[in-house]
């Protein structure tokens, strides 16, 4: 765990980021009118979570290991996301309702993440190998 935080700090920050806001509860706000704002939001975090992964991958590698990186980049994300879903469900006390729908929106920006992480991390590590 601690080789994950000294390689990917900033994606571990997302992952503390993200598990806080979707364990507490939700203040009423302006945004709260925005339709289905709690989609978009959960199509953001994961979104940029998984391009910050990207990345940070590419900064400290010369290659892409394309097995290790679709199971870390792409499916622990999106495996955490309905992790999450299931924690809001039973772990809330009715603070936070866990939808399928979030878990969706999660995996969807996990994709939307990788499309653009994936050739980002590409170019980086080119670089690197190039330097």
């Amino acid at each position: 765990m601690q080789h994950f935080i000294k390689k990917y700090p900033l994606s571990f920050l997302c992952i503390i980021v993200i598990w806080i806001l979707c364990l507490m509860p939700i203040p009423e706000t302006p945004l709260s009118n925005i339709n289905m704002i709690d989609k978009w939001t959960h199509f953001v975090m994961y979104g940029g979570w998984c391009a910050v992964l990207w990345i940070e991958y590419g900064l400290y590698h010369h290659t892409i290991n394309k097995k290790r990186t679709f199971l870390y980049a792409f499916i622990l994300p999106i495996l955490m996301g309905g992790l999450i879903e299931i924690v809001q469900h039973y772990c809330t006390g009715g603070n936070r309702s866990g939808e399928f729908i979030d878990f969706v929106a999660d995996a969807i920006g996990v994709v939307l993440g990788a499309l653009i992480g994936i050739p980002l991390a590409l170019k980086i590590s080119k670089r690197n190998r190039d330097s």
